[in-house]
């Protein structure tokens, strides 16, 4: 059964605060002005492990771990998921097995060490990656959690949302980044559940943009190539989470590798925070669309900061 109800986002909310930081939400004159329309954004470039995916990787722990005693946890993913997956798994006393691609950041692979997760690498290809986590769990036990494709994931990532809307009154947009699609099915959940007529939308790059055309097809379609700076949004959508997107989302907006490095240099020279480029497209979606957007109140869904300070693309 998917728990998709607010009873089951609200109760998840209740099981993670314990393991997360209630992340600020700050504004920028300018770029309000910039934009036209009145921003507010949720800063999970301030959550643990520098990024929103503790949230459902707690999640996810905490509901496996009901189910009975876990003897380790396995995952793939390029880096945020990695990290958020080691810090919960030590915040709960078990075992992280994490596979990497052999490109990720080195600053990702840095932090998942730092959290006590132990990594494998593997060829940058998602077949390699799947076959590396199911080869981990064969051999040690260790249960796999979907970086995003989870509903238990899912709604983790939802709380984010769940906070902003409880912080800021009448929302018209919530603006989500889009990969697998994990933060903007529970995006989209939240707005549903607790916004006032508040409507989801995706941002993604346009060198992956699966979850687009997917959305356009009525069915999930893949990415010829990876080729974006946003390394967090190079997966595609899920048997879960493409259900939900075509449900409660109807608007996804693409954008260009120099718009979300504009969007990215934006907010680290106006609003002096880190932001790593997956988050920068959601700020770029609403440069690039301002009939969209003007006069909304929109939240932007920052999911993240952790950056390769050595690698930065200004």
């Amino acid at each position: 059964m998917t728990p998709y109800t607010a009873e089951a986002l609200a109760e998840c909310h209740r099981k993670i605060t314990p393991y997360i930081h209630r992340t600020p939400v700050l504004r920028s004159r300018l770029l309000d002005e910039l934009s036209g329309a009145s921003l507010f954004f949720k800063c999970e470039n301030f959550q643990r492990g520098g990024s929103y995916k503790i949230r459902g990787a707690t999640h996810a722990l905490l509901v496996k771990m009901e189910e009975g005693p876990l003897p380790g946890v396995v995952t793939h993913s390029s880096g945020n998921f990695a990290q958020a997956l080691s810090l919960a798994a030590k915040n709960l006393g078990i075992p992280a097995y994490i596979v990497m691609p052999q490109n990720a950041p080195e600053v990702k692979k840095q932090g998942v060490r730092e959290y006590g997760g132990r990594i494998f690498e593997c060829a940058p290809t998602l077949e390699a990656r799947e076959r590396e986590a199911a080869r981990i769990g064969r051999e040690t036990g260790a249960v796999f959690i979907h970086p995003s494709n989870d509903p238990w994931v899912m709604l983790g990532q939802g709380t984010a949302c769940k906070e902003l809307l409880e912080e800021v009154e009448a929302l018209d947009f919530a603006v989500a980044p889009v990969g697998g699609g994990g933060l903007l099915g529970g995006t989209a959940l939240a707005a549903a559940f607790f916004g006032s007529n508040c409507q989801a939308i995706g941002a993604e790059p346009l060198a992956v943009d699966d979850a687009y055309r997917s959305l356009k097809a009525g069915k999930i379609l893949g990415n010829a190539t990876t080729d974006t700076i946003a390394d967090g949004l190079k997966t595609v959508l899920g048997s879960y989470t493409f259900p939900v997107i075509q449900e409660y989302v109807n608007t996804i907006v693409r954008v260009t590798e120099e718009e979300i490095v504009g969007a990215m240099r934006l907010v680290w020279e106006r609003m002096k925070i880190v932001i790593e480029p997956s988050s920068a497209v959601t700020l770029a979606a609403v440069l690039r669309e301002p009939a969209l957007f003007r006069g909304k109140r929109t939240g932007l869904l920052i999911s993240g900061g952790n950056v390769d300070l050595g690698r930065l693309p200004f």
